[in-house]
């Protein structure tokens, strides 16, 4: 009787704790309250999916974004659109109760008015990133959060040093131009990749005073005149068809780093695999020097 009464109390302890709420405030300054830990999650950025499974809850992902396609078990999840054609539908017949996205999505209000759980966390810097991986271990209910998110950026951390002691001093002082997105959008010096390239011993040409991600004119490029130009999307015209990019440095040597499409996803991603970020472009940059 008495191993019976203590299992009832460890029961009814546990069943608490499921159900002590949890209040966070988002990235549009929204308190978001959970009744309890989310059980089945629509992610639909592809740093917030990589971000959750890294923090060992994969399984509890039910559908992504379009563009979600690590680790390999998220392949296989429903695809639910992008930024401007999520599948609403869709995603309410998955039933989640917590829907991860973008600031800058346009879906949000609509989900929020169909009764859905939406949080909105869009990482720009490295300390957004380390807010992100806590956020979430709390919002997964992890058993200490704060000690799992800290070892994991403590990793991250470690990595990007490691990467660095491997730069060769011929390369340490280059300065770099990194387009992350087309239409000539920027990573600048006040960006998670800006803050990675930092890292590895380069000078960004781009400054954190235009923001994280400029739009950039092509004349602020040719002024620039930077040693090395990283594609983060592979560009759809030639270079030298850019206005005064024909004569660039970079150009006339041959050092543009035009990334693949699985290594552009990487680099994009503002989560856990900003390590592999950052020896892509290191190995980039070590190919194209030597040429």
């Amino acid at each position: 009787m008495r191993d019976l009464l203590r299992c009832c109390v460890w029961l009814l302890c546990l069943w608490g704790g499921a159900l002590q709420a949890l209040t966070v405030t988002d990235d549009r300054q929204v308190q978001v309250t959970l009744e309890r830990a989310p059980q089945r999650i629509v992610s639909l950025l592809p740093s917030l999916s990589e971000t959750v499974c890294v923090l060992g809850a994969c399984d509890r992902l039910v559908g992504v974004d379009r563009y979600s396609n690590w680790p390999q078990s998220v392949a296989r999840l429903p695809h639910l659109g992008g930024l401007e054609d999520t599948q609403v539908e869709a995603l309410v017949r998955l039933k989640p109760d917590l829907v991860l996205l973008a600031r800058s999505s346009r879906v949000t209000s609509r989900l929020e008015s169909l009764g859905l759980k939406v949080l909105a966390l869009e990482p720009q810097n490295l300390a957004d990133v380390q807010r992100v991986l806590l956020t979430l271990a709390q919002v997964l209910a992890l058993p200490e959060p704060a000690l799992r998110a800290d070892q994991l950026w403590r990793e991250l951390q470690a990595g990007l040093r490691g990467v660095a002691q491997d730069m060769p001093v011929s390369l340490r002082g280059a300065r770099v131009y990194f387009e992350a997105g087309a239409g000539g959008y920027a990573a600048s010096e006040a960006s998670f990749m800006g803050e990675v390239l930092q890292a590895l011993g380069l000078n960004n040409v781009v400054p954190a005073s235009l923001g994280s991600f400029p739009k950039l004119n092509p004349e602020f490029v040719v002024r620039a005149d930077p040693d090395f130009i990283l594609l983060g999307e592979t560009a759809g015209e030639s270079l030298q068809k850019r206005p005064g990019w024909a004569g660039l440095r970079a150009v006339r040597t041959q050092r543009v780093c035009a990334f693949e499409r699985s290594q552009g996803d990487i680099l994009v991603r503002p989560g856990p695999r900003m390590v592999d970020a950052a020896r892509i472009i290191m190995e980039c940059l070590k190919k194209h020097a030597s040429a």
